[in-house]
């Protein structure tokens, strides 16, 4: 047993090694894992979410490295503004492995910058709304009562019309501001879903004890807020997050292909969708290309949402066909040897 001497604890016997932090046979002490290591090591477990991601992350760092970004070039011979003699009749070749647009682009080149334009949209909106909704989620579901009403009802006001007419409007107003322009005003409509969620959370996670043990402490309700229950309510926003960002792109992808979104000489995926449409028979090689792309990159965050939401709630389990099978398999072994 441990006493109490001069007001400090002494150190538990050590016995025969089986106490809390020793191993039998063992002196040295196990050193226990901290929670963000248990969360990447539970991410990394889920094998579809890692593949996204190094797929998500491969496929962005292609794009800017083939055009370039800004003043860097990159190392693709053919600039998305160029217009080119048309070869081949705009087929690919082995100078346009994407062929060509009608009026003589490199399609390649043109991918590439709609990858870029697309996966800026997509992390800026989720960035900027995730940034809104967790501050009015915050506030409502800590302090309740008129502020939460009044913060709740502004959000079912631009939650009840839908995205895509909100993002019309938006997308008509930022005609010429660029992708990120076009992005920053669709973050200020793409917040409430996570607002809404920070909200419940807060309102759970207010009533425990260690937010009255700081009020009690003498803790602003600021420093509550960020430092206490924002915490434990990161798994809910990073999960949340990542599912706006995939809703995103594919809120980019309409808005171009309406004529609402990032308009030529720029390119986006949407974009090349809605110019090359009408040669889905004669050049489909035009539509497929974009279309792949958009696929890839949404399927790519979903799996990656996935596999954080696994990885913050300790609770989940993935459901494996495998074990499934066991316990029925074990069954009928019992049954045949009865």
């Amino acid at each position: 047993m441990s006493t109490i001497q001069g007001g400090a604890p002494l150190e538990p016997n050590i016995g025969d090694g089986t106490d809390v932090g020793l191993t039998p046979g063992s002196n040295e002490k196990q050193v226990g894992e901290s929670q963000g290591r248990i969360i990447l090591r539970r991410f990394l477990a889920n094998r579809l979410a890692v593949v996204a991601l190094v797929v998500y992350v491969l496929v962005l760092l292609f794009a800017v490295s083939a055009v370039g970004i800004g003043p860097i070039p990159g190392w693709w011979h053919y600039s998305y503004k160029a217009l080119e003699d048309l070869q081949n009749g705009g087929a690919p070749t082995a100078d346009h492995p994407f062929g060509q647009d009608r009026i003589g682009k490199d399609y390649f080149a043109l991918t590439m910058r709609g990858i870029q334009n697309s996966v800026l949209v997509m992390i800026v909106i989720g960035v900027f709304a995730t940034f809104i909704g967790v501050v009015v989620g915050a506030i409502a579901g800590y302090f309740r009562g008129t502020v939460d009403a009044v913060l709740m009802r502004i959000t079912d006001i631009f939650i009840v019309i839908p995205a895509i007419v909100i993002g019309a409007v938006v997308g008509k107003t930022a005609n010429g501001l660029g992708a990120w322009g076009l992005a920053l005003l669709l973050g200020l409509v793409s917040w409430m879903v996570i607002a809404r969620l920070v909200r419940a959370e807060f309102l759970s996670l207010r009533e425990r004890e260690f937010v009255e043990a700081a009020r009690v402490a003498g803790a602003s309700d600021l420093r509550i807020i960020f430092r206490h229950i924002l915490p434990n309510a990161i798994g809910v926003i990073i999960v949340s997050a990542t599912l706006l960002i995939a809703s995103a792109i594919l809120l980019e992808t309409a808005l171009s292909y309406l004529g609402y979104g990032i308009k030529a000489p720029d390119s986006s995926l949407g974009l090349l969708i809605s110019q090359n449409q009408s040669a889905f028979q004669t050049r489909p090689y035009l539509f497929w290309w974009p279309a792949t792309f958009i696929v890839l990159l949404a399927l790519c965050v979903n799996f990656i949402g996935d596999g954080l939401r696994d990885a913050f709630d300790p609770r989940s389990k993935r459901f494996s066909l495998r074990k499934t099978r066991e316990p029925q398999n074990t069954a009928g072994s019992e049954m045949i040897s009865a």
